[in-house]
Order: structure tokens, then C-alpha cells, then sequence
């Protein structure tokens, strides 16, 4: 069993000293980190795509039970506490930016680690699950080969990864220059990936499926047409209109469930093993 939340990790676990590094640019828009910290726990985006997240992960930790977790790029480190609790395990929260560490130093369960995804601050084979929720997508076209190659180095043999990346060129919008989104991913270029760190693919689908006709629409021709600046698409809605826009959300969770994909989609989940 993993031992309790808020007990000393053993030494493996500690993150190791590194080099001093220059910190870099911001990947990611630091405003928004924010605007998520507002909302993340009751908006439909987020609420519908964790649901979406675990039917896909529970049926594999059931049968695997994961104890030691990374999420790599955790941001204000709700999702890492989500996976505390459902899972019981330790919880490794990582992010480069001093401003999301301060929001996982709020939740006593976690083990936050400042470090940056390029070079994790921890030994090989050290987690049993590694989660990278919507970063890749922050690195130019050909540099996320690095930061792959990163998670799967610190996964132990027989452990999963959890990926999730922004998909489609066609649904690149004014929300994505707002947060700095370099690049978006196909299934084709993560099953590359994945074979080539030699990855059992496990589940690949695209999600946020149903409402892709009034995003294509959204993002192809009202924003251009009435010259949309970028802005955040995190604020918080009304009632009826945020339950309104989970729906669909709650219905492809019970579709995936059911072990189907989707052809398409404005998100893009890779769940693979490494062997």
C-alpha cells in the first residue's frame, strides 16, 4: 500500500539537485495560471475532460495500482490532487513556474518540485504513472521530442503514461496565442512517438468531439471575421450555460468508457505502457 499523504518520500523520490539553469521564457502565458485557479474546479472544460481522463486511466490503475505519481507541468496542481485522491498515492506536482508552485504548496497532499520538463530533477524508473496534461503543445513543432523523451526515462518498466495534448490545426484559436500554444498534435505524430520510445499504446483518441462543429466554426470564421484578439477562454459562465456545455463532455466519457474512440477532436489522450 502507498503510504500515507504528507509523509516523507524516500530518497529515490526526492527531487535530485540539478545544475543551476537560466530560467528561460515563460512556456505558457503566466496570466492565465490565474484565470484557471478561478475556475478549474467547476468549469465544464475542466470538470468534463477530467471525468474523460479518468474512464480512460481507472480501468488500467485498477488493474495496475499506481503509487508513486508525476504530473509534469502540473500547474496550480488540482488535477495532481485529484489524482491523490483517487488513487491513494504519492503525488509529485512539477512545474517550472514559481506562481503554480505556490498554488500546489496549498494542497497539503501534494509534493510539489519546482523543475523544468526538459531535464525532470528525478532518477530513472522512478514513477509508476507519469501525467503530462497540455504541455507539449507549449513547445515548438520538433521540440517536444526532449520532454517526451523525459517523461519516459523517469517511468518505471511496466509504467503508464498519461498524455494529453491540444489537437487539430483547424481549432487553433484566439485562446491559443493567448497562452502561448506553439504547435498541435495529430494522432498519427503521438503514435510516432510512442513508438519510438517504445511505448505499448494502450488507448489514443481524440475528445471534446461533439462540439467541434461550433468551435470550427468559433475559431475559423467568427474570430477572424471580427478580428478577435487574443484572450483567455477560462471565465466563469452562468449556471445553465456551463452545465449546458458539460453535457457533451459527460457523454463522451460514457462512449470512451466503453472502450470507443473518436475520429477527431479538439483534444487528442495518449495512454500508453512502457514495456
Amino acid at each position: 500500500m502507498p503510504s500515507a499523504p504528507g509523509k516523507p518520500w524516500s530518497k529515490a523520490l526526492q527531487a535530485e539537485p540539478s545544475e543551476p539553469r537560466e530560467p528561460g521564457p515563460a512556456m505558457m502565458n503566466p496570466a492565465e495560471v490565474a484565470n484557471i485557479a478561478r475556475v478549474e474546479e467547476s468549469l465544464w472544460w475542466f470538470r468534463g475532460m477530467r471525468e474523460i481522463t479518468f474512464a480512460l486511466l481507472d480501468p488500467v490503475v485498477n488493474r495496475r495500482p499506481a503509487r508513486r505519481i508525476l504530473e509534469a507541468g502540473c500547474g496550480t496542481g488540482f488535477f495532481a490532487a485529484a489524482l491523490q485522491q483517487r488513487y491513494r498515492a504519492q503525488v509529485v506536482a512539477l512545474d517550472r513556474e514559481t506562481e503554480a508552485i505556490r498554488h500546489c504548496r496549498r494542497r497539503p497532499a501534494l509534493h510539489p518540485a519546482q523543475g523544468s520538463i526538459l531535464a525532470l530533477p528525478f532518477p530513472q524508473a522512478t514513477f509508476d504513472l507519469v501525467a503530462c496534461m497540455d504541455v507539449l503543445p507549449h513547445f515548438a513543432p520538433g521540440q517536444e521530442e526532449g520532454p517526451f523523451a523525459e517523461l519516459v526515462r523517469v517511468l518505471r518498466a511496466g509504467g503508464i503514461l498519461l498524455l494529453r495534448a491540444a489537437a487539430l490545426g483547424a481549432f487553433h484559436s484566439r485562446h491559443s496565442e493567448y497562452v502561448w500554444e506553439r504547435q498541435r498534435f495529430t494522432r498519427r505524430r503521438l503514435r510516432e512517438l510512442a513508438e519510438k520510445h517504445r511505448l505499448r499504446i494502450l488507448r489514443l483518441t481524440y475528445a471534446n468531439f461533439f462540439l467541434t462543429p461550433v468551435a470550427f466554426v468559433k475559431f475559423r470564421f467568427y474570430e477572424p471575421l471580427t478580428g478577435q484578439p487574443p484572450a483567455s477562454g477560462v471565465r466563469p459562465l452562468t449556471a445553465p450555460l456551463n452545465q449546458l456545455l458539460y453535457l457533451p463532455l459527460a457523454a463522451e466519457r460514457l462512449w470512451l468508457s466503453g472502450g470507443l474512440s473518436f475520429p477527431w477532436g479538439q483534444s487528442l489522450f495518449l495512454l500508453a505502457q512502457k514495456s
